[in-house]
């Protein structure tokens, strides 16, 4: 739909029964938080906040909490986004299909960015914002939805600026109240590179930190657009209203229709500690140095609501960001590499730790036996592409063996890569290289390793669904369950340290080296077996979010050949908790019972939580 405003949004949402009103007053530090993740959690509509406690502007969040509503939300131009991302990434359709896309360029033209005359919006202080905390070791209230604009120095103007989303630390820590906040963002990112051009200068980066407005802008902030292709100008598209835009008179770039506008500049080198911040792993992001941005102005719109989300383990509103963004780009990624079908960043898995991916396998097609070839290319060519690239884990399968696969599909995928990997041959080491800045598995910051685990070829062996009889595990582990057909959690005892697990290897090897285990090809090592083995969800979050593979994974009969490793017997992976691992993400329990309360009758989350 083509809304002026939130506000417009918010209205449409309320009259199609999308979004509920919460009149009671709310404490921003914890309880929002909550309410929120609980209605999330039972597929519930967008929730509008009326009362803030310490602000006097209304909240609004879980407007993308599922797919269905974003889909409402954007009913009138899905169709014709999805025709111009897929020209964008495709322009020889254009010419081989001129009929079908010729609206795109229409589409495109008609969304360029207006600047309009400077609107009289009122100002406020970082201070009188809705303070909202989400987790317990918060470093802080944070912006958890901003859209952050910044242009390039030497291009300067909105057809070559950034809009992103990186989150934004309002208070606390070390920052001096109204007067700066913190930017979270990385180098290589769009308003990074920004950043490195002014330090290059000398000059201070100029930021505006937009929050609220349509919902196609924040949606635009997100997506990872074909090159040339402007958030700007794919905003005006997905929301079929052109972004409206105006610079105040220090020179900030104010969207017009935003609900709020914090401007500020960031110096060269300036850097203040940021964080804890719980985060979309389901762990707390720790403290670290990161951009400081100075604040110059606060603008609000006379009736401005506060957009937020929450982040924590996943699933949460923004895997509905990314099933929104996989609905519209398609299969933009598997275009891009030749031989691949299908990929998926695993959202249960916290996204980065974990890629399924299926690509053909069409290498010396004469062989009796099939094996990896093709597909340890395509696996290179994955690791190195964008956000692939954060990726620890990618298990890529060929689609000859069986072109039904689906890589959505989590227990289904596993069980055809146990079925026909070969341990000694399938395991590709990356070392001391480059994880996500968000992943502690690693023992540095942006510090870790991945592995690629390359399927192709016949099924080797029948995946056991429950142990055999006589199978035991050696003391001191008593407690084990089978987690899905193929793999058994194993936890390990409280008592012993991280400096015990050599020992703890050696005992396993001795224990395992001579017994036929064809069926149960992975031991996932875990502090809690039973949560583990509880759903698939916590299988593939504990196993894949806890690990650094290079460091984790061990085998029973191991060895090492000419620089490759493999194991003859089960490959172990050691996901539990380690001493330099952020902290898991936890409810407050006296925060839970009020929502308890609210969801009982009579009160205003009823029959709805």
């Amino acid at each position: 739909m083509g809304y002026k405003s939130l506000q417009a949004c918010i209205a449409d949402l309320e009259k199609h029964n999308h979004l509920i009103r919460i009149k009671q007053e709310v404490d921003p530090y914890l309880q929002m938080a909550a309410i929120h993740l609980r209605v999330f959690e039972n597929e519930g509509p967008a929730i509008l906040f009326e009362n803030v406690k310490g602000s006097e502007f209304p909240a609004v969040s879980n407007l993308f909490g599922t797919l269905e509503r974003s889909r409402f939300i954007f009913r009138d131009t899905l169709e014709q986004i999805k025709t111009l991302v897929d020209v964008k990434n495709d322009p020889i359709q254009a010419i081989k299909n001129p009929f079908k896309y010729v609206g795109s360029a229409m589409t495109a033209l008609s969304a360029l960015p207006m600047k309009v005359s400077p609107k009289n919006f009122l100002k406020t202080s970082i201070h009188e914002l809705p303070q909202i905390v989400n987790w317990i070791k918060d470093g802080g209230p944070f912006v958890t939805m901003p859209q952050v604009y910044t242009e390039d120095v030497d291009k300067p103007g909105i057809m070559n600026a950034n809009l992103g989303m990186y989150r934004i630390q309002l208070g606390g820590n070390d920052y001096v109240q109204d007067k700066e906040i913190g930017l979270h963002y990385q180098l290589h990112r769009g308003i990074g590179v920004h950043q490195t051009k002014a330090n290059a200068k000398g000059q201070p980066l100029k930021v505006s930190i937009f929050v609220g407005g349509p919902p196609a802008h924040p949606v635009a902030a997100v997506m990872p657009l074909p090159e040339g292709l402007s958030e700007m100008t794919f905003a005006g598209a997905l929301g079929n209203r052109r972004f409206r835009y105006f610079y105040d008179d220090e020179g900030f770039c104010i969207s017009a229709d935003a609900d709020f506008v914090i401007t500020g500049t960031v110096d060269p080198m300036a850097n203040k500690p940021e964080g804890p911040f719980g985060d979309h792993l389901g762990y707390y992001s720790l403290t670290h140095l990161f951009p400081l941005m100075k604040v110059h102005n606060v603008y609000h719109r006379k009736d401005a609501v506060w957009s937020f989300t929450v982040v924590g383990r996943p699933p949460q509103e923004d895997t509905s960001f990314g099933a929104l963004i996989h609905d519209i780009t398609g299969s933009a990624i598997p275009k891009e590499i030749p031989g691949l079908h299908a990929v998926n960043a695993v959202d249960a898995a916290g996204v980065h730790p974990l890629l399924f991916a299926i690509g053909s396998e069409r290498y010396t097609p004469y062989v009796k036996e099939r094996y990896p070839q093709e597909i340890i290319t395509i696996a290179n060519h994955i690791l190195g592409k964008g956000q692939l690239s954060l990726a620890k884990y990618l298990f890529i399968a060929a689609k000859e063996d069986n072109p039904a696969l689906d890589v959505n599909d989590i227990e289904a995928f596993l069980k055809h890569i146990l079925e026909r990997v070969d341990l000694t041959r399938d395991l590709h080491f990356h070392t001391r290289t480059t994880i996500d800045t968000l992943d502690y598995s690693g023992e540095g910051l942006n510090s870790g390793s991945k592995v690629a685990i390359t399927v192709a070829g016949d099924i080797k062996r029948t995946l056991l669904t429950e142990l055999p009889a006589g199978f035991t595990m050696p003391l001191p582990i008593v407690n084990y369950k089978m987690a899905m057909p193929g793999v058994l959690a194993v936890e390990i005892p409280k008592n012993i340290r991280q400096s015990d697990m050599p020992m703890i290897f050696e005992i396993l090897q001795e224990h395992f080296a001579e017994a036929d285990l064809t069926g149960l090809p992975l031991m996932v090592l875990c502090n809690d077996a039973d949560f583990t083995a509880q759903n698939i969800n916590n299988l593939v979050w504990v196993t894949f979010t806890r690990s650094n593979p290079s460091h984790d994974i061990q085998g029973i009969n191991s060895f090492t050949e000419n620089k490759h490793w493999g194991c003859h017997g089960p490959l172990i992976i050691d996901s539990r908790i380690k001493p330099h691992h952020a902290p898991v993400l936890e409810k407050d329990p006296e925060v839970e019972k009020l929502v308890d309360a609210m969801g009982m009758q009579g009160g205003e989350l009823y029959g709805i939580v």
